[in-house]
Parts: structure tokens; C-alpha cells; sequence
């Protein structure tokens, strides 16, 4: 959808007297039949809008929850990094991506083929999230969540043993919660990441601990 002018627009469907936002599968299903030759990542930044900071969060903590080789996190990390502290700095509430990454895409066919064979997974996880005790209206709520993720990130990055599994796992929560706004999503994403953060020190203080005693 357009608003005139070539751009993509963020729509919302209405329930009784309240907008929800659109589901996810739905913004990506309508993006994939735009009539565009290509789509771009600032396309999908600009369809999410507000939620970009989310979906971009659950792209980019996804790899991390794979089995990588040592090391691996020091690349992946990276991009976690950059998205947290655009949603803890951003003054504008959405992301900034640099000409030369928002330009990066693919045609529309591909686009499209790629979300058919996601979009049924999509929504059977969209099933657990719903619009729910939303309580990120304001820009400073929502940076505060940018700084613990920034936080959880950073963790990530780091070559921590047994301790970026789970930071990923919270950021992935974090992130699809946000981009559905369920409030209740981000809660318990948050409880994980305390819940990683604590594991993590456990592990370095531990290690510390071993190197300490063996020196």
C-alpha cells in the first residue's frame, strides 16, 4: 500500500473501538505483492515504522539461536548491537538504516517466495502474541527497553561461554513481542534476559573464579 507517493505506509486494522496493529505476516504478505521490481530493507523498515525496532530485533537474534562455531557471535552480535542502541538513542522512535544497508534487496518474486514459505509459521507463532497490556507509548518507556536490550546485546557479542544462547533467546522474544505490541510478551522476554544476564555473571564470575586460583 502506498500513500500517494511511492511510500509505504504502516496500516491498522481496526477491533471494535481500538486499533491493533496489523499482524506481521500480514505487513510482509502485503509487501510481497507490492509492484515494486524490488524490495528493499528501508521498504520493510518504513512498512513496520514503529515496529521496526522489534522485527529487525527478532531477524537478527534468530541466527544467534542457531549452533555456530566459536566466534560466531562476535559477527552476530554486531547488528544486535546497532539496532538496540538506535531503539535506546533514536530520537525519532524508528530505525536509521545507512543508504548503502537500506538500499540492500531483493526482487519482489524473491521476497515473495520467501514469505509464502515463512508466513504459515508466522502465524502459528503469532498465535501466542497478541496486542495485550501495551505500555511502550511513550518514547522514554520504550528507550529504556532499548537500554536492556543494548545491555543483553552486548552480551551476546561477547565470547562468554554458554551465556549468548539465552540474552538471543530474550532479545527474540523481546523483539516479536514489540513488533505485535504485547506488552505481556515483552514482560516475560524481559524475565528471560534478567534471567540470562544473572547466568552470564554467574559464568564470568566463575571462570574469573578458576583463572584466579590456577594464576
Amino acid at each position: 500500500m502506498t500513500d500517494g507517493v511511492g511510500t509505504l505506509t504502516y496500516d491498522f486494522a481496526a477491533a471494535g473501538d481500538k486499533a491493533v496493529p496489523e499482524p506481521l505476516s500480514a505487513v510482509l504478505v502485503r509487501l510481497s505483492r507490492h509492484d515494486k521490481p524490488t524490495i528493499t530493507i528501508r521498504d520493510i523498515a518504513i512498512a513496520l515504522q514503529d515496529r521496526s525496532f522489534g522485527a529487525f530485533l527478532l531477524v537478527f537474534a534468530l541466527p544467534n539461536l542457531v549452533p555456530m562455531p566459536p566466534g560466531a557471535t562476535l559477527f552476530l552480535g554486531l547488528p544486535l548491537m546497532f539496532i538496540a542502541w538506535q531503539m535506546f538513542a533514536s530520537a525519532e522512535g524508528r530505525i536509521y538504516l545507512p543508504r548503502r544497508i537500506g538500499d540492500y534487496g531483493v526482487t519482489t518474486a524473491t521476497f515473495e517466495l520467501v514469505v509464502n514459505r515463512l508466513s504459515p509459521w508466522l502465524k502459528r507463532a503469532e498465535t501466542c502474541v497478541k496486542p495485550r497490556f501495551w505500555f511502550l507509548e511513550s518514547r522514554l518507556s520504550e528507550r529504556l527497553l532499548g537500554f536492556f536490550a543494548l545491555v543483553l546485546a552486548v552480551v551476546v557479542f561477547l565470547p562468554i561461554p554458554l551465556g549468548n544462547w539465552l540474552p538471543a533467546l530474550a532479545l527474540a522474544i523481546i523483539g516479536f513481542a514489540h513488533s505485535q505490541c504485547d506488552g505481556f510478551g515483552v514482560l516475560i522476554g524481559t524475565a528471560v534476559g534478567a534471567v540470562s544476564l544473572l547466568v552470564a555473571s554467574f559464568v564470568v564470575y566463575t571462570v574469573g573464579a578458576v583463572l584466579f586460583l590456577v594464576v
